[in-house]
């Protein structure tokens, strides 16, 4: 009896010592992988969470670009604005106004007491749109070769606009200081032309207006830029 206890106990201790030794290769591969066996499923949720947090890091991109979108969006608006005011400007400047000429205006010629030797010239716009007066009218007396000296000092800080109805205004300075050799003599007929944008050379229809009687100038007459009043006009 007692060499089967011995031979049971032996038995029994050589299954303890073949156990304890599996859990330690089980725990030296464990160690080596660096993963224990009961952590896997917590592994694949860290997996998990890294794809979400590779889905977060996406999105802040994916943000990123729509913050882009955004400001792309409102750079167009700015551009789209810029456009829109350029078109506004351009018609202001010269897309929705004509040239002042005889076409779209009538003119008066009024001889007036002050100033002396003094006329003033108005021309309305009778078109359906404004018109720019530019420079100063093209004057010419009867059968007058040349025109009529214009009043440098006359110049007004902008072109004058006339929107339909209103009015500009130019005063005719008709004689100046000047010996025998002025030519002065009457006049009965006076010629309006029109300066184009350019200032150079004449444009479009011509007024042909008949002088106040007994209109007297010489040589030495003026004329001044066209002004937006006639007050204005008439200081020179």
């Amino acid at each position: 009896m007692r060499t089967i206890r011995s031979r049971t106990a032996a038995a029994a201790t050589a299954a303890l010592l073949a156990g304890l030794s599996l859990s330690a290769c089980q725990g030296d591969s464990e160690a080596a992988s660096g993963t224990p066996s009961g952590a896997r499923p917590e592994a694949g949720a860290t997996a998990s969470g890294a794809t979400e947090s590779g889905a977060t890091a996406n999105g802040k991109p994916g943000g990123t670009g729509k913050t882009q979108g955004e400001g792309s969006g409102t750079g167009q608006g700015a551009s789209g604005g810029q456009s829109k005011s350029a078109g506004k400007g351009g018609g202001t400047a010269d897309g929705s106004a004509a040239t002042c000429t005889g076409a779209n205006t009538k003119a008066v010629i009024t001889k007036v007491t002050r100033p002396i030797n003094h006329l003033l010239l108005t021309i309305t716009n009778t078109g359906s749109r404004s018109c720019h007066a530019y420079s100063a009218p093209l004057l010419r007396f009867d059968d007058e070769q040349s025109a009529t000296r214009i009043m440098e000092d006359s110049r007004p800080q902008a072109v004058v606009t006339l929107a339909p109805g209103r009015s500009a205004y130019a005063s005719i300075l008709l004689s100046g200081e000047g010996g025998d050799d002025s030519g002065g003599r009457t006049a009965q007929r006076l010629t309006v032309h029109f300066a184009p944008r350019s200032g150079s050379g004449s444009t479009g229809t011509p007024l042909e207006l008949t002088l106040p009687a007994g209109t007297h100038k010489d040589n030495n007459a003026a004329v001044t830029y066209w002004q937006g009043s006639a007050s204005d006009a008439l200081t020179y």
